[in-house]
């Protein structure tokens, strides 16, 4: 999402490209009309029917005013929507961010989401979430934007990967849907996005000149990797999702029908409303046809504050006047919208905004962008929600540590080494930490990404600050080049803080245009050169990183000196101590990559690689590469990383044994007929009178402020229309019946025999070595040989942590396979289908996907250890 578009003036307006590039053969956005009308799973049904009474009793102004923001910059959020209070509709505030509440104080600075995703633990995931809920809520935000699983992590130079929480659907889907759970507990919606394809930050958005970058996915591929974490985050019942700004096989998100229509709302069961990313709606009607269901923040995707413009607002308005938006579809978008606000509580007793994402004073403007001119009052409260959610944060950030090389036990310090420490990465940025607009710079310690995912810190534990509360001996480098005086001990131990950033693309840091385009993979500020540098001085050295993403490591990985390396990733306010915790040994590192470590840039197919230099036509990013996305990728083609998918090294060891494999569910080639449809609110198809939509008398409208009203001339030549024998040219394809819904769904993400449990397994974990430790269980699935399918050799399905074990003790973990999780997508059948009903499946386990030694089969209900690693 983009809060300082002014800042990103290639977003002028939209319009056809002066050129248009073909989109590649084969890769189609059909169109399926109606939208779904929500309402008709039985956990939403008491929600739809309390919105839709009200909607039954609002004017049309005051529908279409619930579908809209009221526009950029006017109000205390990100995105303010118009109210209906007559009926006792408040406005609804939205507002970032994924990590934490952006643009206020007295919040909490959470780890990143690929940081959560390190911990593969999923009680902190459901914590982290509740957590955040707690901040949004006491904020007074009724619209949390996060969880973010789109992009996938497709691209490892894509800007905004960090946000999410890993490059495998499976580790996303428990991101996004326990994220969504503990958000959602705490009464504030969640908001599941970038829905889809949203894998590069440059030409992402469409402009005057050029339209944004198709993605071209195949659907086998879509469903399999991009939708599937979507499905789970609709599964645990989120209440808004938010579209991408690119186009998918040519057709932009925001308008297309197939994705909205018949994915989302209809195959995947989605009952809440799907709403633009901001400035991404490129047109009315198309786009309220194709399923959107709310416009933010409500101006057109021009410069704003020059035009004041809006593709919804009084155009919705007229569109429902004149007929060319049948009055059903409006309904069913404002009975979505009110039916979030019921099914999460929010009538009753919701805070209303306390804070403003515009400025740090108490007092100033009440909407800045109708300035000059604008009101005046008390904008910010200053309350503190912050409670006592450090605690979650800096668990988060200590127990996502990934330690990956310990050579001869450097790890853990000894309080009494000698320390000499390198890089400005280790203490707070000296300019204050947050002195760049969104973090949109790499200076001092890298706790987060920039652009609208950051927050605010409310303080950063710096890994200095960690140093000097030990009681550290050490001396402090605070320089990326290699001092002349650190008089290099034998005795000393060198630790060398490293970093690699990246962001959203309405901020260039140090050339980097959001993606890693400029720095590729390679760490910032010369990195590899101080490395070198100390390691060519000392003869023990820890290298950390903090890092949104892959890194290559190989100009230095192998040197002697180089003892320990360890990933850190992006811990938020808390990288201090949480870092002693593990370099002093209070805890063993328990972290896991939620991503491959290549050793090489050209390891990766040459399909992923940014899109770039493309002038005047609509960018085409076709995923060639299918299925075969990061460690899918290196399985097949035969590549060994530097570092495998899931690797994470511990002070202690473990044993995975003991191993038991329970069938559950008898498998069907495909599973069982979907439930019907339960029934949908019955709204009317009749015009409404103009008159419900005429400017009321004496209204003193605030500059720039989006309305829902029409001139009365404008408003009875409208109904004119509308009531007239002329018809408006729908869409090829259109049709306004309801369907039935398609083989697919039948529940909140999708048919509900797709998660019906397959087999239940279980593993003993033994702490094998001297030290206390957790360990992570990862459960990969190979498919039967001689399928007519073409599959990734493994695939993550499910993970589990154990609790802390002590030397010698054990813990027996569950795990559990899904229909769905041995099922493909059929294209033809456009279902899912267990390829090989009878065929021996292997369900691997380990604590890394390249350490796989106990395999279960399906086909004899037995497991075996001491196998061959499948990759």
């Amino acid at each position: 999402m983009v809060l300082a578009v002014l800042l990103s003036l290639s977003t002028l307006a939209v319009g056809a490209a002066i050129d248009k590039r073909a989109v590649p053969a084969g890769y189609v956005a059909a169109p399926s009309y109606p939208a779904p009308h929500g309402g008709w799973v039985p956990e939403w049904t008491d929600s739809f029917q309390k919105a839709a009474k009200v909607v039954s009793g609002l004017t049309l102004a005051e529908k279409t005013n619930i579908t809209a923001g009221t526009g950029i910059f006017m109000g205390r959020c990100v995105g303010n929507t118009g109210s209906a209070l007559r009926a006792g509709i408040p406005q609804l505030c939205l507002q970032d961010g994924p990590l934490g509440v952006r643009n206020t104080d007295h919040n909490t600075a959470f780890p990143a989401g690929i940081t959560i995703g390190a911990t593969f633990d999923k009680d902190l995931m459901r914590r982290r979430g509740e957590a955040i809920g707690e901040e949004f809520r006491g904020k007074g935000v009724n619209v949390y934007l996060g969880p973010s699983v789109g992009p996938l992590g497709r691209k490892p130079k894509g800007g905004r990967n960090w946000e999410g929480f890993g490059a495998d659907p499976v580790l996303q889907a428990y991101g996004a849907a326990l994220t969504v759970e503990g958000v959602q507990s705490k009464g504030v919606i969640a908001t599941i996005k970038h829905w889809v394809g949203n894998e590069q930050e440059k030409y992402r958005m469409y402009s005057i000149i050029q339209e944004g970058i198709s993605s071209n996915i195949d659907d086998r591929t879509l469903h399999e990797l991009y939708a599937w974490p979507f499905a789970e985050g609709v599964r645990a019942g989120v209440g808004s999702a938010m579209i991408a700004y690119n186009a998918v096989n040519g057709s932009a998100c925001s308008q297309n029908s197939y994705l909205i229509n018949n994915i989302l709302k209809d195959e995947l069961g989605f009952q809440g409303f799907v709403m633009s990313d901001w400035l991404a709606q490129i047109s009315g009607v198309p786009s309220a046809l194709a399923g959107l269901d709310m416009s933010m923040p409500g101006d057109i995707n021009t410069v704003p504050l020059v035009t004041a413009q809006s593709y919804w607002m009084y155009e919705y308005s007229r569109a429902i006047l004149n007929g060319s938006v049948p009055v059903d579809r409006l309904d069913d978008s404002v009975t979505r919208i009110l039916a979030a606000w019921y099914q999460m509580g929010q009538d009753n007793n919701y805070p209303e905004p306390n804070f403003s994402t515009n400025t740090q004073d108490a007092e100033g403007d009440l909407y800045p962008g109708a300035a000059p001119g604008s009101p005046k009052g008390v904008v910010n409260e200053f309350v503190d929600v912050q409670a006592d959610h450090a605690v979650v944060a800096k668990e988060i950030a200590r127990d996502a540590i990934t330690l990956l090389k310990n050579v001869n036990s450097t790890l853990p310090l000894s309080l009494k080494a000698s320390l000499k420490i390198f890089g400005t990465d280790a203490e707070k940025n000296p300019d204050g930490i947050n002195a760049c607009t969104d973090q949109g710079c790499n200076k001092g310690t890298l706790g987060m990404g920039w652009g609208s995912g950051s927050a605010r810190y409310p303080y950063i534990d710096s890994p200095i600050d960690g140093f000097k509360k030990r009681g550290a001996n050490y001396s402090f480098y605070n320089s990326d080049s290699f001092p002349s005086n650190s008089n290099p001990s034998t005795n000393d131990v060198a630790v060398v803080f490293v970093t690699a950033d990246s962001g959203e693309n309405y901020i260039t840091v140090e050339g980097n245009n959001g993606d890693r385009d400029s720095s590729k993979l390679n760490l910032w500020h010369n990195g590899d050169d101080l490395i070198k540098d100390v390691a060519a001085k000392f003869s023990n050295v820890v290298v950390i990183v903090h890092t949104v993403g892959p890194v290559l490591l190989e100009q230095w990985h192998d040197l002697p000196s180089v003892k320990a390396v360890l990933f850190a990733h992006l811990p938020g306010q808390e990288a201090g101590d949480s870092l002693m915790q593990v370099l002093y040994g209070d805890v063993s590192p328990s972290g896991h990559l939620p991503y491959t470590v290549p050793k090489s840039e050209d390891d990766y197919p040459t399909s992923v690689s940014l899109v770039s230099d493309v002038v005047l036509v609509q960018p085409q990013d076709t995923f060639t590469e299918g299925l075969y996305v990061d460690y899918r990728h290196f399985n097949k083609e035969g590549i060994t990383p530097r570092y495998a998918f899931g690797h994470g090294l511990s002070y202690t060891t473990f044993s995975f044994s003991s191993a038991t494999i329970t069938p559950v569910t008898k498998l069907t080639s495909t599973p069982p007929t979907r439930p019907a449809k339960g029934s949908t609110p019955t709204y009317s198809t009749k015009i409404p009178a103009a008159s419900e939509a005429y400017w009321p008398d004496n209204f003193n409208a605030i500059f720039r402020y989006k309305y829902s009203f029409l001139a009365k001339s404008d408003a009875d030549a409208a109904a004119k229309i509308g009531n007239s024998t002329q018809k408006y040219p729908y869409p090829a394809g259109y049709s306004n019946v309801q369907k039935a819904g398609v083989a697919a769904g039948g529940a909140q993400g999708g048919n509900p025999a797709l998660f019906d449990v397959a087999y239940d397994i279980s593993v003993v974990v033994k702490n094998t070595g001297k030290t206390s430790g957790k360990s992570v269980a990862q459960l990969y699935v190979q498919f039967p040989t001689g399928i007519s399918f073409d599959t990734p050799i493994i695939q993550l399905r499910d993970f589990e942590k154990t609790k802390e074990l002590a030397p010698g003790e054990s813990q027996t973990v569950k795990l559990r396979v899904t229909r769905k999780d041995l099922s493909v997508w059929d294209v033809v059948s456009q279902n899912w289908i267990v390829p090989n009903v009878s065929g021996d499946y292997g369900i691997w386990i380990g604590d890394a996907s390249d350490t796989l030694n106990l395999r279960c089969g399906t086909k004899a209900a037995t497991c075996v250890g001491g196998q061959t690693s499948p990759v």
